[in-house]
């Protein structure tokens, strides 16, 4: 099964317990890829909307990625999961909501001893769809923007809100006539839910948590994505021992520091390939010694080569 086909059924259909998750990951594995590339490159089955339901019991399939489209996150219960947005980390309960804008870089941190799964609802928004509902917007507001990643809406008058991602949800599992045009209809009164939300002075956006170690360490490598960037570097940098941010990284991250580095690097360099740069320039740019070692950690995260990729955006 191709990885694309492989990522659309996996990001499509939570495992009902964390046993067969491990199944999951064991035949993810016999088929060559990793669990944690699972959300790298994902592209939406529809030209508008998707939505699902999804279900995770560890970080092994969270990786730092990012996407084409538009993601929010409606958390559905809570289970002490933080969530990373470019370089701000939020600590998630029931209803709190979560906007990612594409090319974002953006990753679920879950503990390693979780009591109950970590579970959401999921909304996919393509730019196509994005541009059609801003052309309906008046003048006035077609330049809104939500003022936060996240919005509380547990104790707020926004409390119906996740509600309506459960009927989108609903709707695609139930699969019946007219569901496409359901779920854009209802992705619409969610949309336009969050704006009024965002713009409410009595619903006050919720903080990041306060900067910790992880959170320095990612603005650095954010700040210095086109530079060499090594372990021992940022143990100076932050006065800590290499052995202390490699933990922290395989802790929160789920991956090696270098790793890391690499997948948020790609995450760059796949906004610049959309954005028309060179592939050569890309790959400089986001601090890749040389094109072949680009070519070789692209085609390994995302199933495909640089330049496929570039073409299959132009299409």
């Amino acid at each position: 099964m191709e990885i694309n086909e492989l990522r659309k059924a996996f990001t499509c259909r939570a495992p009902s317990s964390p046993e067969e998750q491990k199944r999951l990951y064991a035949y993810l594995r016999l088929n060559g890829v990793e669990p944690g590339e699972i959300y790298q490159g994902v592209e939406m089955s529809s030209a508008y909307v998707n939505t699902h339901h999804d279900t995770s019991y560890s970080n092994a399939m969270m990786n730092l990625h990012s996407h084409l489209f538009y993601e929010i996150i409606c958390c559905t219960n809570t289970c002490d999961v933080e969530y990373l947005v470019g370089t701000e980390r939020y600590r998630l309960q029931k209803g709190d909501i979560i906007f990612v804008a594409p090319g974002v870089s953006h990753k679920a941190i879950l503990p390693e001893r979780m009591p109950v799964p970590y579970e959401r609802d999921v909304l996919w928004l393509s730019e196509k769809y994005a541009g059609l509902m801003k052309e309906m917007l008046p003048a006035g507001e077609q330049n809104l923007r939500m003022g936060t990643h996240l919005l509380r809406t547990a104790g707020t008058r926004w409390e119906a809100i996740p509600e309506l991602f459960r009927r989108g949800v609903l709707e695609f599992e139930k699969g019946e006539a007219g569901a496409e045009l359901a779920i854009a209809g209802n992705a619409m009164t969610i949309v336009a839910s969050l704006i009024r939300a965002s713009l409410d002075p009595t619903t006050a956006p919720l903080r990041a948590e306060k900067p910790e170690l992880l959170d320095q360490v990612m603005a650095y490598v954010e700040e210095h994505l086109g530079e060499k960037i090594t372990l021992g570097d940022i143990a100076r940098q932050f006065f800590v021992s290499e052995s202390t941010v490699s933990h922290i990284f395989r802790q929160k991250m789920g991956v090696s520091f270098y790793r890391c580095v690499t997948q948020r690097r790609l995450i760059a360099a796949k906004t610049g390939i959309l954005a028309g740069e060179g592939l050569e320039n890309v790959s400089r740019a986001v601090g890749f010694s040389d094109y072949s070692s680009f070519y070789r950690a692209f085609k390994q995260e995302y199933g495909i080569s640089p330049r496929q990729f570039e073409r299959m955006k132009q299409i």
